[in-house]
């Protein structure tokens, strides 16, 4: 099969709400398509996510049913499940600084000490906003300072959460038009018992699941109409 363009992948791209049971996908192709997920852009390249590869058919009964067994999960052949681990941000940032030491050698030095400065002092600084209590002190500062300069204000717990969250479905975009580029339908699903499925998934307590998505083959039966869009014109401003 040949390997559609991004614009067509795109449109291509449908919310398949049902797969064929006939039509087998290959898991290697599918992790190949999340490995391209991890290429998305990500803020501050701190890539706090995982994804969870479900293949195992008792997992994916399972899984079914914390999906309250809607026939996009239920039919699934495999499901995948990019988790947000904002609590990862310690580890993520050490890996960074590894990097930037480790590749740079011989490099500006001034561009090495600001990028270190950056992941060592700027980073660790936002990102004890995951503390309620530090969050809070840290936007009553940042409100003060932005009454005379221009001021990244983001800065509380559920500021932070929503950049995992943006990061996170940013990647699960990539994934879905990959799957799509190569002939393999997907269905993102909110649509589920948080609680259960990450007890389903072991996975730590400050772990958030970001969507839930089904993956296979097509039934014509599982495209619920024809696609509908506001128009354009109604979304695009131009300024």
């Amino acid at each position: 099969m040949k390997e559609k363009t991004v614009s067509e992948a795109i449109h291509f791209r449908r919310s398949v709400r049902i797969f064929d049971p006939e039509q087998s996908i290959k898991s290697m192709v599918v992790k190949k398509c999340i490995e391209q997920a991890s290429l998305a852009p990500t803020s501050s390249n701190l890539q706090l996510w995982e994804f969870y590869h479900i293949q195992s058919k008792d997992l994916l009964k399972n899984v079914a049913k914390v999906c309250y067994n809607q026939p996009a999960a239920k039919t699934a052949q495999e499901l995948v499940i990019p988790v947000v681990r904002v609590d990862l941000w310690p580890n993520r940032i050490q890996s960074n600084v590894d990097y930037i030491k480790n590749s740079n050698k011989g490099s500006d030095e001034k561009k090495i000490k600001g990028a270190l400065d950056y992941y060592q002092k700027v980073i660790p600084k936002l990102y004890k906003g995951t503390s309620r209590f530090r969050g809070f002190l840290h936007s009553l500062k940042i409100n003060l300072d932005g009454l005379k300069k221009v001021t990244y204000r983001e800065v509380k717990t559920h500021d932070l959460r929503v950049v995992g969250h943006k990061s996170t479905a940013l990647a699960a975009q990539n994934f879905m038009v990959s799957m799509a580029a190569l002939g393999y339908d997907t269905c993102p699903m909110e649509g589920f018992d948080s609680v259960r499925l990450k007890a389903l998934l072991k996975l730590p307590k400050k772990a958030e699941i970001s969507m839930v998505i089904g993956c296979g083959i097509r039934k014509e039966e599982g495209l619920y109409g024809e696609r509908f869009r506001i128009p354009f014109d109604e979304v695009y401003f131009k300024k």
